[in-house]
């Protein structure tokens, strides 16, 4: 482990952070590739900072990376992976370790994270580290189709009326502080729920939801025909979004752990 040295990732372009994270994660529990363009996107919307990331590098190769972004008191690991020769070295370890120690500089005192629920190997580093276990997430997809009606409205006046409503914390990536960063966000309302959305080639992502149960299938069954494909990221587990879209013909794809370490 000597000859590995771990190094800020602020000299690195997007292109290069990109290379990186799709290497670091060939063979992952899910698919998993990005492009320039995806991590310029994710920099922005959940605010990595760069220069508290970490790579790890060895014989001048770069063979690991580690995202961290901050929001005042708070950080969020946005992805450890270590390329396949290099793994079971404890790299990954110290890694995330490094992000504590800046995370620690930028005073921050909570850092979050998700893991696959099969990912057993990082759910132990997690809670050898100090992580405890907050809540399940789930990743939902649905399939587009047409029908459905609702009103079309500003993302600002749906983004409200959900702030009133909702019943649960967000999760990092779909936070009022990303939502905020989604300059083509739109909003949909019904009577007793309202979402706010993305939609881009095809693909409508749903940034935040809230409501109750039978208007959030109304709901949703007017945001199923903007797109081809429907994905909501990190859903609480038992949220009233849930049995909407499992009554729709959704499907969970991922289930992940929230933890969170307190410094």
């Amino acid at each position: 482990m000597a000859d590995v040295e771990l190094q800020p990732a602020s000299d690195l372009s997007d292109e290069d952070v990109a290379a990186l994270f799709t290497a670091s994660y060939d063979g992952y529990l899910v698919p998993f590739a990005v492009d320039a363009a995806a991590v310029r996107l994710l920099t922005e919307t959940c605010d990595l900072d760069r220069a508290a990331s970490v790579i790890a590098v060895r014989d001048g190769q770069r063979v690991g990376l580690a995202n961290l972004g901050l929001r005042g008191r708070d950080a969020w690991v946005g992805g450890v992976g270590v390329v396949p020769a290099e793994r079971r070295r404890g790299i990954g370890r110290r890694l995330v370790q490094a992000l504590h120690e800046n995370a620690r500089e930028q005073g921050v005192e909570r850092v979050w994270l998700e893991v696959i629920v099969e990912n057993s190997g990082a759910i132990a580093l997690y809670e050898q580290l100090g992580y405890e276990h907050v809540r399940e997430l789930e990743v939902w997809s649905l399939a587009g189709a047409a029908g459905g009606e609702a009103n079309e409205t500003d993302a600002a006046e749906a983004h409200a009326w959900i702030r009133e409503h909702r019943v649960e914390r967000e999760p990092w990536q779909r936070d009022d502080a990303s939502l905020a960063r989604a300059a083509d966000a739109r909003g949909l309302m019904v009577a007793g729920a309202a979402a706010v959305v993305r939609v881009v080639g095809g693909r409508v992502s749903v940034v935040q939801i809230a409501g109750d149960e039978a208007p959030l299938r109304q709901l949703l069954e007017a945001v199923r025909r903007l797109g081809d494909t429907v994905s909501l990221l990190n859903l609480p587990a038992g949220h009233p979004a849930s049995t909407a879209l499992a009554a729709l013909g959704g499907t969970v794809d991922v289930r992940q752990h929230e933890m969170v370490l307190q410094l």
